[in-house]
């Protein structure tokens, strides 16, 4: 894999997230209360809402929307919601979050 580095991770706060702006869109990169990262298409499935704008809950978001919450680490809905949303890997290195440089040019096709 070839690793994009898109900053460090004390830019994006605990329970936080950024963008990324790729060719096929906005990859949301939110931090969890523990430090690990997860990034995940930008768009709630229900109707399109910023993940980036939701509650980060621990391996969750919700979205700021109408309250549906996807998992971060497997990008599917819970509870009684259906839907899911593309997952890029993401790790932090030295301080530094990287991403997937080739999953986020190729956007949805994994």
């Amino acid at each position: 894999m070839t690793w994009l580095d898109i900053g460090a991770l004390d830019d994006i706060p605990r329970r936080g997230a950024r963008l990324v702006k790729t060719a096929h869109g906005c990859v949301a990169v939110f931090r969890t209360h523990d430090d690990r990262v997860f990034a995940l298409d930008d768009r709630c499935p229900h109707k399109g809402g910023p993940l980036s704008e939701g509650i980060v809950h621990g391996d969750a978001v919700t979205c700021p929307l109408h309250g549906m919450v996807i998992g971060l680490g497997d990008g599917l809905a819970r509870g009684a919601d259906q839907g899911a949303v593309n997952t890029y890997p993401a790790r932090i290195e030295a301080g530094r979050i990287l991403l997937d440089a080739a999953r986020l040019i190729r956007g949805h096709a994994a």
